[in-house]
This record gives C-alpha cells, sequence and structure tokens, in this order.
C-alpha cells in the first residue's frame, strides 16, 4: 500500500480556542515506531478534553503549534517492530496523538466490532469506558440506587445513562430542554433542566439523594452536585470540568457535604491500574455482546470544519458523538 509523505490535518496555533485551529497540508505522516501502528484515519472523535488543550487548561497538554485530536479509527496502513495486534488492513479504534488528520501512529489499539463502521466504533475507547469506570468500579453503582447524570445527552452520558439502566438503577439525568426527549428515550427515568437553579433540591424532592452522581459539568454545577449526593455514602464521581473550576475546602466536607469525592481521568486509570481497566474492557466488551451497548453513528463534520465543530460542542449546541472525516 503506498502510504504519501504528506498529508491534511487540524493544527492548532494558540492556546486561545478552536477559533485558530488551522487547516495544513503538507503534515509529516508520521512512521510507526515499536509496538505502535499507522492508521489511514477514516473517522476521528471530538471530545470535550480537544477543547481544554486549544485553551491551554489541559494539564501537561500540548504546546503549540500541534496537530490536534487523539481518538480516531481507521485501517492499519503499517506496523512497527514488536507488533503482535492488529495487521495491516485490520479496522481498529485507539487513542494516541494528531488524530485530526488522515494519518496517525496509535500506541495501541483494538480491532472494530465485527459489522460495525469505523465511525460507530468511535468512543469504544473513550466515552464508553470512562462512564463504565465511573458507575461500577468508581461508583460501585447497584440495583435499586439512584445515579444523577449530567450532561446526559452527550457522548459519554448517553452511555452512562444505558449503562446504569442496565445495571439496575434509577437515573436522573440532566440536560438542556431541547434534548430531554433524546435522553428520556435512552430510559431515564427523571430529566431535569440543566440549568435549573434549585438542581439539588429537585434530585432530594425525587429521591432523598443520589447514591452516585456523575459530575462533569464542573463550575456551579458541582456544587449541586455535592447537595445532590445522599449524605455519608454518597460518591460523587467527577471526570470533567466544562463548566469551569470549582472548589470545595475540608469544612465544607466535615459541615455541608459528607459525601465521597473521587476524581476520575480515563487516560491515568489505564496507566495507573491496568488490571482495573483490563476488567473494565472486558466488562464493556461482554456489553457490547449483549447488545446492550449498540453502535450508534455520530454526527459528522468535514475535516475543514474541525474548528466550527469544537465550538458547537463547546456551546453545548450538540447531541451524542461527533466526529470529524479526513476524507
Amino acid at each position: 500500500m503506498d502510504i504519501p509523505t504528506t498529508m491534511r490535518a487540524l493544527q492548532q496555533t494558540s492556546l486561545k480556542g478552536p477559533q485558530d485551529l488551522r487547516l495544513i497540508d503538507d503534515a509529516p505522516v508520521p512512521s510507526p515506531g515499536r509496538g505502535e501502528v499507522l492508521i489511514r484515519v477514516a473517522a476521528a472523535g471530538i471530545n470535550f478534553a480537544d477543547i481544554s488543550k486549544a485553551y491551554g487548561t489541559f494539564l501537561g497538554g500540548p504546546q503549540p503549534p500541534y496537530l490536534a485530536g487523539f481518538e480516531a479509527a481507521g485501517e492499519v496502513v503499517a506496523v512497527g517492530e514488536a507488533v503482535s495486534g492488529p495487521q495491516p488492513g485490520t479496522l481498529v479504534v485507539g487513542v494516541g496523538y494528531g488524530a485530526f488528520a488522515e494519518y496517525m501512529v496509535l500506541p495501541a489499539a483494538m480491532p472494530v466490532p465485527d459489522g460495525w463502521s469505523a465511525e460507530q466504533a468511535l468512543g469504544l475507547m473513550v466515552n464508553w469506558p470512562t462512564a463504565l469506570a465511573a458507575l461500577k468500579p468508581l461508583g460501585r453503582i447497584a440495583s435499586g440506587e439512584t445515579v444523577l447524570i449530567h450532561a446526559a445527552a452527550g457522548a459519554t452520558g448517553q452511555a452512562a445513562v444505558t449503562i446504569a439502566k442496565h445495571y439496575g438503577a434509577t437515573v436522573i439525568a440532566t440536560a438542556s430542554p431541547s434534548k430531554h426527549e433524546t435522553v428520556l428515550a435512552l430510559g431515564a427515568d427523571h430529566v431535569l433542566n440543566s440549568l435549573d437553579d434549585d438542581l439539588a433540591a429537585e434530585v432530594l424532592r425525587l429521591t432523598g439523594g443520589a447514591d452516585v452522581v456523575l459530575e462533569s459539568a464542573g463550575g456551579p454545577t458541582f456544587k449541586a452536585s455535592l447537595a445532590a449526593a445522599r449524605p455519608v455514602t454518597g460518591r460523587v464521581i467527577v471526570y470533567g470540568v466544562t463548566g469551569g473550576e470549582t472548589a470545595i475546602t475540608n469544612w465544607e466536607l466535615v459541615y455541608k457535604h459528607q459525601v465521597h469525592v473521587i476524581g476520575l481521568n480515563i487516560g491515568v486509570l489505564i496507566e495507573a491500574a491496568p488490571q482495573i481497566f483490563g476488567e473494565l474492557m472486558g466488562e464493556l466488551s461482554a456489553l457490547v455482546a449483549a447488545g446492550v451497548l449498540a453502535p450508534v453513528r455520530p454526527t459528522t463534520y468535514d475535516l475543514v470544519d474541525g474548528a466550527k465543530a469544537l465550538e458547537e460542542l463547546h456551546a453545548r449546541a450538540t447531541v451524542g458523538k461527533l466526529a470529524l472525516l479526513p476524507r
């Protein structure tokens, strides 16, 4: 297979945000190193982490100029030394650096399930594992418990609603009013307005307190999440800061919010707790095989419209998974 020496890609040129994402046509095609594979990108996933990196708020994030994106699916076209996994011709999905491009190197990749397209596989390595990790090994969700899921219309939120219902939980979801029907169709028992100033009071009215809270909103919503959790036994799993940073003090944990606050970064989980992540992916595979988690087709954008896609995600104007198509 002929592999070109240069490619089209989206380059982040500043830390002022996605508006400074530029399409270039002379980016060098990377070469796979030891244990790596080179894929021809068929679809690249868009995530809030891409926005954080564009604003320089992602801890340890790349410095401009850099090729943006980190999640992609596509066909393996070359492999580095000591690769015993996917070989050329295999359709895979994975995470790495520079996904918003025609070619990308992946240090680890999993085959796309039979019958799934590359677009449908996006989320298998990011959104779905995050939702499952928040609910199971960290949130310890059990049948009959109540879970509060913020941003429930997003890719991770939708997966969380589906998984929580499968494990017998009562789901209270939050989303903007225009997205309520989407969330209810997933099986949520209650959907609240994510902009409601009395969010915590409404959760307490419905349940007396949520056993598990999936907190990705940040900002003022973080305080509402703490107040909505069941005292003493409630678990608040924090895996996003889309609404900005906020703080909680030791005084508040003692006198105001007697809850468990647990941070989740799926990248750190992979590196620091590989056994837990391996068990997690095994459970995820079982959910896929059982049809609990079914492939969904994301909203797609052409590569040239990458800045627009990120800005729409940042403005919370989107539903579900978003993808860039480089070809």
